[in-house]
C-alpha cells in the first residue's frame, strides 16, 4: 500500500492581522504598514519547491487583491487556493450576514485574478465553534466542498474538543462538507495541538511526527499548517505582552528550519489532494451531524 501523503496549509496573512496584536495595530492603521508577506509566502514556495511538495494556500481577499501577482505564483507554481476570508475577522465579529458577504467579497477576488471560485474555506482563528451554526450552512449553500476550521481542541480563543480529529463528512440538509481539522495527537489521554502555527515553533519536531504517524495508522492524512509571518523573524515588534506575545514571537527564527526538516521527513500535498487519497474510506465512513457539532 502507497504510504499517505499528508496536507499541508499556508494562511496567507500578514504579521499585522493577526488576533494576537488585535489590540495594538488597529484595522486603520493596515493601509499604513508595509506588506511583508509576500516575500515570506515566496520563500515558502522555494521551500515547497526544493522538497518536492504540494500545499494549499488559504488567501486573504484583503491580501490578495494588494498582491495578485503572488496568489497567481502560487497556482502557477500547482499549488491549491483557498479562502481565508477577506481581512482575518472572527465569525462570531461578522455575523451570518457580515459571513456571506466577507465570502463573496473574497469569492470575487479570487475569481477575478486565478479564474476559479474558492471551494476550500478556513476561517480566521479557527472561528467556527458552537457560537456559529449558521457557518457550516452558510459554506455549503456557497459550494464550498471542504472546510478546514474546526480545530478539536480545547483552547480560550477556538475549538470544538469533542469534534473528530480525522477528516469526516459533514451532514448538511441534503448538502454535505468534508471537514479536515488541523493535526493533534492523542497521548495519555489527552488531545494535544501539534498542526502547526505556534506549535511547530514551540514543540520540538518530534510530537508532530507522532501525531502524523498516528493519524497514517489510522489510515488518513494528517494537516499541518503555518504562516508566512512565521518564516519572517525581522518582523516589526509590536508592543503586546503576556501570553499574546509570547504565542506570536516564540522561536519564529526556528521556524523555516524546523519546516524544512519535517518536509524532509513526510510528504506533503494539498489538502484536496489528500482528502481524494481517503475518497472510499470517507464515502464509507458515517456523516456527523450538523447538530452534534453546533449544539
Amino acid at each position: 500500500m502507497t504510504e499517505l501523503a499528508h496536507a499541508i496549509s499556508v494562511d496567507v496573512e500578514d504579521y499585522f492581522q493577526v488576533l494576537n496584536l488585535a489590540g495594538v495595530v488597529d484595522r486603520a492603521e493596515w493601509e499604513t504598514r508595509t506588506l511583508r508577506c509576500g516575500d515570506s509566502t515566496r520563500r515558502l514556495l522555494d521551500l515547497f519547491d526544493k522538497r518536492g511538495a504540494k500545499a494549499t494556500f488559504f488567501f486573504l481577499g484583503w491580501i490578495a487583491e494588494r498582491l495578485p501577482d503572488l496568489v497567481r505564483d502560487v497556482q502557477s507554481a500547482g499549488h491549491e487556493i483557498g479562502s481565508h476570508g477577506y481581512d482575518h475577522q472572527l465569525l462570531p465579529d461578522l455575523g451570518e450576514a457580515g459571513f456571506v458577504e466577507d465570502l463573496r467579497k473574497t469569492e470575487e477576488i479570487l475569481d477575478s485574478i486565478a479564474g476559479v471560485r474558492p471551494r476550500m474555506f478556513r476561517a480566521c482563528t479557527w472561528s467556527i465553534t458552537r457560537v456559529t451554526p449558521w457557518a457550516l450552512p452558510t459554506l455549503a449553500s456557497r459550494g464550498y466542498r471542504i472546510d478546514s476550521s474546526i480545530y478539536p481542541v480545547s483552547h480560550p480563543d477556538y475549538g470544538i474538543l469533542d469534534a473528530p480529529a480525522s477528516p469526516y463528512r459533514i451532514e448538511i440538509g441534503d448538502a454535505e462538507l468534508l471537514e479536515f481539522p488541523p493535526l493533534t495527537w492523542r497521548v495519555a489521554g489527552r488531545v494535544l495541538p501539534v498542526g502547526g502555527g505556534g506549535y511547530l515553533r514551540l514543540f520540538p519536531g518530534w510530537m508532530m511526527d507522532r501525531g502524523l504517524r498516528q493519524q497514517a495508522r489510522l489510515g488518513w492524512p494528517g494537516c499541518v499548517y503555518l504562516h508566512p509571518w512565521e518564516v519572517d523573524p525581522d518582523q516589526p515588534r509590536e508592543a503586546i505582552t503576556g501570553m499574546r506575545r509570547f504565542r506570536h514571537y516564540v522561536n519564529l527564527h526556528k521556524t523555516y528550519k524546523k519546516l524544512d526538516a519535517l518536509l524532509s521527513r513526510h510528504r506533503f500535498v494539498g489538502i484536496e489532494t489528500a482528502l481524494a487519497q481517503c475518497d472510499k474510506k470517507l464515502a464509507n465512513s458515517p456523516a456527523f451531524s450538523l447538530s452534534k457539532l453546533s449544539g
